[in-house]
């Protein structure tokens, strides 16, 4: 008679109990306090607060920069990991560990960096200003500081599946008279969709709530370079609670809901490649 092997961890039960009691401590349960601190507004005071010019400047900066960051590492992000996984180059190691500095850099440092680099007295930015452009304390600033801390979650989640990736299919259309193009477009890339559309997501969510390498560089404008984190921090240091947690609920809501769309097409996506 075989005996049943028992379960390295606890029973369903009990690993269900841990799981949320650890997810309410840290997400549920602090959720519910934004959501009952917004609300004690009342209506017409929390449409107020969440539509006033100001913080609508704020949304368009701060979701316009995320996503247009996101779109450029979703490109710049895939030629990366293409080039660290097809070809073997002096210094390849290197160059691959240093995908992650903006894991191990502090944001703050990471802006300040940024800034001293870019403004018009900067190595980058003296090159810049004769030519008309502009990069610290403007949205292009903004921008550039999220493409920065947001490129490493697109090499990282498109590596492993270039890897998996065996060379068989390119060679397979290749003997069959398929162009590098129409090899990519029609073989490799409906492959690696759900994993840049994964990226492109993790980039983006990460831009969104971006604070400490956007402070520095885009000067802090009202209604010009204020970021949303920005103006929840500043709603705090007046003692706004109910103000700072509105605003939060409309990025949480926002952001939570862009999601949720980006996950249903790569969800779309995969099962379609598999259908087909």
């Amino acid at each position: 008679m075989l005996r049943r092997r028992g379960s390295v961890l606890p029973g369903f039960g009990l690993t269900l109990g841990f799981t949320l009691a650890y997810l309410s401590l840290l997400v549920l349960i602090p959720l519910a306090g934004l959501f009952v601190k917004s609300a004690s507004l009342g209506g017409a005071a929390f449409f107020a607060a969440v539509s006033s010019p100001r913080a609508l400047a704020a949304y368009r900066l701060s979701f316009g920069a995320a996503f247009a960051a996101a779109a450029v590492n979703a490109v710049f992000g895939l030629l990366v990991a293409w080039v660290l996984v097809r070809y073997r180059f002096p210094g390849r190691r290197l160059f691959d560990a240093l995908v992650d500095l903006p894991f191990a850099l502090p944001t703050a440092v990471a802006g300040i960096t940024l800034t001293t680099l870019l403004a018009k007295n900067g190595w980058i930015g003296a090159q810049l200003a004769p030519l008309g452009i502009e990069v610290a304390y403007t949205p292009l600033g903004v921008a550039v500081a999220l493409v920065f801390i947001g490129l490493p979650f697109v090499v990282r989640t498109v590596q492993p599946v270039l890897q998996d990736l065996q060379p068989d299919f390119e060679e397979a259309a290749a003997s069959l008279g398929a162009s590098r193009l129409l090899t990519f477009t029609r073989v490799l890339f409906p492959i690696l969709w759900p994993a840049l559309a994964t990226g492109f997501a993790l980039a983006f969510a990460r831009g969104v709530g971006e604070y400490g390498s956007v402070v520095f560089i885009s000067g802090n404008l009202p209604m010009r370079t204020e970021i949303t984190p920005l103006l929840i921090i500043t709603k705090l240091e007046q003692y706004d609670y109910a103000g700072a947690t509105a605003v939060a609920v409309v990025m949480l809501v926002v952001s939570f809901v862009l999601m949720l769309l980006i996950n249903l097409i790569q969800r779309w996506s995969s099962t379609h490649n598999l259908a087909t």
